[in-house]
């Protein structure tokens, strides 16, 4: 296609909309199960009980260090689905441009999008594009669907989670919402922190048929603390967290401490948080940290028997408590 910049007229349905679908999404995105002349997709027969998995991604900027909005939107569905206990087999995906976006823009982020689906083994199966008008949009939104094959061998639940439980956490948390931060040349910072975005299905599968683990989350929006909240209002334990066991990375820290940002609530997209019997948490550790996406993995706290709250304990001796998010500390984040 010839032209440079998103137009109207690519989402009115004729030549530039086909051309737009053929030479960009359908280009880089193409495989036996997408056909874009059709408005339903015929996938493959799943053998065991299907998962099904919806999120929007609207994350500014559209590119960050570590990944842009492509990589993000499959990340973002396979993590959620991995974590539920799904081995993930189709995507579809919805893109809401706006005039004036830069087309090459768009091949990156489909590019990205693709490999992150090739790696992750799925298939985009269906999709759709819509054009709106200049200043009604942030670029690009995806809006991606997910289903997903239940592994068996994982039986997951909050209502699994016992009084003491170990937490354990895969990696360093913040890496994420520090580097879209500082992508955004907001606060005059620069910095070196890349995006953890990255796929966190190959840590769930590997435990897949460990006997003692009962729950998985990927602490996006509201980071682990959140998680943490959520658990503890859905459980009513109280939940430690040891502050000198949880990874954060220099870089991360010392942006949080110059703007005010605690690391905890900002979110990370390529980490899972596990809650597992204390007998396998050392097996569950160490299966993690033979894997590179797990390499930083810890054990990070405990569930316990008591108020429905979340408890910091703090390298001297001390207990914080971990109040829940009220406010958003950093929007349009994914």
């Amino acid at each position: 296609m010839n032209e440079q910049y998103i137009s109207l007229a690519h989402g009115n349905g004729g030549r530039l909309m086909r051309e737009l679908i053929d030479d960009v999404f359908a280009a880089y995105l193409g495989n036996s199960a997408l056909d874009t002349r059709a408005d339903a997709a015929l996938v493959g027969a799943l053998h065991g009980p299907l998962l099904l998995s919806v999120d929007g991604f609207a994350v500014q900027p559209l590119e960050f260090p570590g990944g842009n909005i492509g990589s993000l939107a499959v990340h973002g569905t396979v993590n959620d689905l991995a974590v539920a206990g799904a081995i993930p087999r189709y995507l579809t995906l919805s893109a809401i441009l706006e005039e004036g976006l830069e087309i090459e823009l768009l091949v990156r982020a489909i590019k990205a999008l693709a490999k992150a689906a090739t790696n992750a083994g799925v298939s985009v199966v269906a999709g759709d594009t819509k054009v709106v008008p200049r200043g009604h949009g942030g670029g690009i939104y995806f809006s991606v669907s997910g289903v997903g094959e239940q592994d068996s061998g994982l039986h997951l639940g909050m209502h699994r989670i016992q009084e003491g439980d170990r937490i354990l956490v895969s990696g360093s948390v913040g890496d994420h919402g520090t580097a879209v931060l500082l992508a955004r040349e907001e606060f005059g910072l620069s910095g070196e922190v890349e995006s953890d975005c990255g796929s966190v299905l190959e840590l769930a599968q590997s435990l897949s048929s460990i006997e003692g683990v009962h729950f998985l989350r990927d602490p996006t929006r509201g980071g682990l603390a959140t998680v943490a909240h959520e658990v503890a209002v859905a459980t009513g334990h109280r939940i430690r967290l040891e502050e000198s066991a949880i990874p954060v990375r220099d870089s991360v820290r010392s942006v949080c401490e110059i703007l005010g940002y605690d690391p905890l609530y900002l979110a990370c997209e390529g980490r899972a948080v596990a809650f597992v019997s204390a007998d396998i948490a050392e097996k569950v550790l160490y299966i993690w940290q033979q894997q590179a996406a797990g390499s930083g993995s810890a054990v990070i706290g405990i569930v316990e028997k008591g108020d429905a709250e979340v408890l910091l304990q703090t390298p001297i001796g001390g207990v914080r408590m971990l109040e829940e998010l009220e406010d958003d500390p950093l929007p349009r984040i994914c």
